[in-house]
């Protein structure tokens, strides 16, 4: 063979080759690189339908986990301790406040355990009325203070002496149980007393009353003790005590 043809041959096969390699690349797919695409986005997220809108932080809008799980847990606890249920007896444990001679307190156990109403849901219910009894004992100690205070300096005099006037009037026999019960109301406010006081002085004549004696034994910072003591806020005979002192010292 020449060397022409070796040449030829050499190119002939050179070229199958080449064209060969040509058309592998062609049929294989081309690689795409994910590195630097940019992340779609989806948007804020929203509330699926089975997921408790309670649990649900509606200014990240994302689920409250840490919430969902302590509810979780208080909810195994109610379980174990058996508040998820009526007690078995029909009584039930009563919450701090509560007495159990106390006949509201006695109704209200029997409408519990009338309609089955859980340990947990009596307490929290019980827990409210209690609460408001405690607001409403508040108010009325208020309510009482600032009369007293309408009566001026002398008001614990003016009271003792118109009590002693209406308990006359029931031993003389003018007055009945009924109508001292009503004289209480009558003399329920300050004014309400200083009209009693002038319908006694128009056959009485003018009613003596005589002040006690201001109380100047302790100074302001022993009195601001006393209200800032536990006492105060717990005791209300020990609360009102401190009151009347102030009252004492200050008019």
């Amino acid at each position: 063979m020449s060397d022409v043809e070796a040449n030829d041959n050499s190119g002939l096969l050179d070229s199958a080759i080449v064209e060969d390699e040509q058309t592998t690349e062609s049929h294989e797919q081309p690689t795409i690189s994910h590195v630097n695409q940019p992340e779609e986005d989806d948007g804020p997220l929203e509330r699926p339908d089975f997921w408790p809108e309670k649990f649900w932080k509606k200014d990240a809008n994302e689920p409250d986990l840490e919430g969902i799980s302590k509810s979780y847990l208080e909810l195994e606890k109610q379980f174990r301790s058996g508040k998820h249920k009526a007690p078995d007896d029909g009584k039930y444990k009563l919450v701090d406040g509560m007495r159990e001679d106390d006949p509201v307190t006695q109704a209200y156990m029997g409408w519990a355990a009338k309609y089955g109403i859980s340990q947990q849901a009596f307490e929290d219910l019980a827990g409210q009325i209690v609460g408001m009894g405690a607001n409403q004992a508040e108010d009325m100690q208020r309510t009482i203070q600032q009369e007293r205070q309408a009566l001026g300096p002398n008001a614990d005099a003016i009271i003792s002496n118109m009590v002693t006037w209406g308990r006359g009037m029931v031993q003389k026999g003018i007055w009945s149980g009924d109508d001292f019960e009503e004289f209480k109301v009558w003399g329920g406010t300050a004014k309400g007393l200083q009209a009693l006081m002038k319908l006694r002085e128009t056959y009485e004549g003018r009613v003596p009353v005589q002040s006690a004696p201001a109380d100047t034994s302790m100074s302001d910072e022993e009195l601001h003790q006393m209200v800032a003591s536990p006492e105060y806020k717990t005791n209300p005979a020990y609360r009102a005590k401190v009151e009347k002192l102030f009252e004492k010292r200050y008019g």
